[in-house]
């Protein structure tokens, strides 16, 4: 096996596992969590365990098509969740808790078999948009990028799970 070829794997298989991670780590934070206690407001400000697991559904819903894999909910549903969305402020304009919940998990298992089926060559080309507006994105630079705003935001799931009065899932 070539240098670039096994270290295409290991990229591969790094983001599958940091995926892997950010999916269970939402699950055990989300776990006995009520539609209610999705909408507590963190205070002083922030937006609530609701838009969160929303966002970060809304953000692989973008990459799935990027990974030959079909998006889990329309798109207009989503886009409530989107990148600089305001907070949910009315439970009316809030996905219910345990249709999301469901979402995040197959839109996670997409998310891992569409890393799966990556090449060295797709993860080289340039990618279709870029978050940080690098004119050299690449594909795997991108779902590096992804990566690590999924993690960002998985963390916030522990603090939110708190704020709901509940004990912490992670020990």
């Amino acid at each position: 096996m070539s240098a670039p070829v096994a270290s295409t794997i290991s990229e591969i298989e790094m983001l599958r596992h940091q995926a892997r991670m950010a999916h269970q780590v939402v699950r055990l934070n989300v776990d006995g969590l009520s539609h209610e206690d999705s909408l507590i407001q963190p205070r002083p400000g922030g937006n609530c365990l609701n838009w969160v697991v929303g966002h970060l559904l809304a953000i692989y819903h973008h990459v799935l098509p990027l990974l030959g894999q079909a998006p889990v909910m329309p798109t207009d549903v989503l886009k409530r969740y989107d990148r600089g969305s305001p907070p949910i402020r009315n439970a009316v304009e809030a996905v219910d808790f345990a249709e999301l919940k469901s979402a995040w998990d197959e839109c996670s298992r997409r998310f891992d078999h569409g890393l799966a089926g990556l090449t060295a060559e797709v993860l080289a080309a340039p990618a279709p948009a870029s978050p940080s507006n690098d004119a050299n994105e690449t594909v795997g630079s991108l779902l590096s990028t992804i990566s690590w705003h999924q993690a960002y935001h998985c963390g916030q799931t522990g603090i939110l799970r708190r704020a709901a009065g509940k004990e912490g899932a992670i020990r």
